[in-house]
């Protein structure tokens, strides 16, 4: 009898057993479902703390741990907490490596973020696909048009490479009409595209490109270029920079100046989206157009920016990093918002099934609606062109109202008008 019984017990057992998985699998989609527990949800990444990129390295950061310390506070991912594991990659692609194999086989994350920065990512995406792990990167465009990895999410507006994002400068040029143009850039990949995307817009809608050149990586005398290039008496000046070069050439600029014939000058000058840059620089950058990712406008306004700019800015003085958080930060933030809701939808850690989740949804950010292509970039781009306009001294709060930096392009962004001739605008 006794037997009998235990023979019950166990065949009920077995029967509750398979029902519950049997359960478990048809409510979460057939993958396993992430268990609410005090266990930590681990975040791994390097990020330049040291070294070239550091000085956004460090906004960057202090962006995730923004969207941390907020998501902690409201109970974690599914009851979970979330942890960052990070280490300084020195802006160098030689150490990010063995992060990267430390974060994956020692510290066993659940999720890799991508380095900041092209250089330091590039060893990192193929590492991920031989692991087979979903990697976001983090303002390195276009990495994957080559490997075409389908977990690989890139959130930085540039949008697929059909979307000439670069060339909103050419475009402004051609809608006012202006014939002639002289292009330079810095003899690096990515400002070579640029300048390229650029010249591509410019002819095909009429324009005639009456200087061409690049530069070499990180010159700082732009005085003998600018004279050739006013001889030129071109209606517009494309200038695709780096931070040092980007000085430099606004040393010239203020040292010799330019023809009257130009209306616009600018375009694709970094450096120009950050509090440093601001405050040192001051008026003399009114009239200037460059590439931003975020300017101070009604058609900019998402539901919760304000107070992620709010609590970013305060954190920032007690930092000591980036005061604004314009250029990048906000992107870092809406990074760990669209894993919250892949996760919560989802409800697992499958970093197949959090791929596959998120090729297929939009995701709701302090940036507006996100979606993705098939390599991981966004599906339509959204890079501003904007002019500094009635910049008076350093201060920074000028920055923080509408008008300061009026977007030009794309039209559906636009909160003003070019201000031309460029002589004027300077004034």
């Amino acid at each position: 009898m006794r037997e009998i019984l235990f023979k019950v017990m166990r065949v009920c057992l077995s029967f509750g057993l398979i029902l519950a998985l049997w359960s478990a699998m048809v409510l979460d989609g057939a993958h396993p479902v992430l268990a609410q527990s005090k266990t930590p949800i681990k975040i791994g990444f390097s990020i330049a703390l040291t070294g070239g990129l550091a000085v956004n390295g460090k906004t960057a950061l202090l962006a995730r741990q923004i969207w941390r310390d907020d998501i902690n506070a409201r109970g974690g991912i599914l009851g979970r907490p979330v942890e960052f594991v990070f280490y300084d990659d020195q802006s160098s692609a030689a150490v990010s490596p063995g992060i990267y194999a430390k974060l994956i086989d020692v510290d066993k994350v659940d999720i890799i973020y991508a380095p900041y920065g092209s250089v330091p990512q590039a060893p990192i995406l193929p590492m991920a696909k031989q692991r087979e792990l979903l990697i976001f990167g983090n303002f390195s465009t276009w990495a994957n048009e080559e490997l075409k990895y389908e977990r690989y999410f890139q959130c930085q507006p540039a949008g697929p490479p059909s979307d000439e994002f670069p060339a909103g400068f050419a475009r402004i040029a051609a809608r006012k009409g202006f014939k002639t143009i002289a292009m330079i850039a810095s003899d690096t990949e990515g400002t070579l595209y640029w300048l390229d995307s650029n010249r591509r817009v410019a002819k095909s809608s009429g324009m005639t490109v009456v200087y061409d050149q690049k530069f070499p990586l990180n010159t700082v005398e732009f005085s003998t270029m600018l004279r050739a290039i006013n001889a030129t008496k071109p209606d517009a000046v494309y200038v695709a920079t780096y931070a040092n070069e980007t000085i430099g050439m606004m040393n010239a600029l203020n040292e010799i100046g330019l023809n009257e014939s130009v209306k616009m000058f600018g375009g694709g000058m970094m450096g120009l989206q950050t509090a440093p840059f601001l405050e040192r620089l001051g008026p003399a950058l009114n009239g200037v157009i460059t590439i931003n990712f975020y300017v101070k406008s009604k058609t900019l306004e998402f539901p919760g920016l304000k107070g992620y700019f709010d609590a970013y800015q305060a954190r920032a003085k007690q930092a000591n990093v980036e005061e604004l958080g314009y250029y990048m930060s906000t992107y870092n933030y809406a990074m760990g918002e669209i894993m919250e809701q892949a996760i919560k939808a989802t409800k697992t850690l499958d970093n197949k099934v959090l791929a596959k989740y998120m090729h297929e949804q939009e995701f709701n950010t302090i940036m507006g609606k996100i979606s993705f292509g098939p390599t991981g970039e966004w599906r339509k781009a959204r890079v501003l062109q904007a002019q500094f306009q009635g910049v008076k001294g350093s201060g920074l709060d000028q920055y923080r109202r509408e008008g300061t930096q009026v977007i030009l392009d794309p039209p559906e962004f636009a909160n003003g008008e070019l201000k031309w001739p460029f002589a004027a605008a300077r004034k």
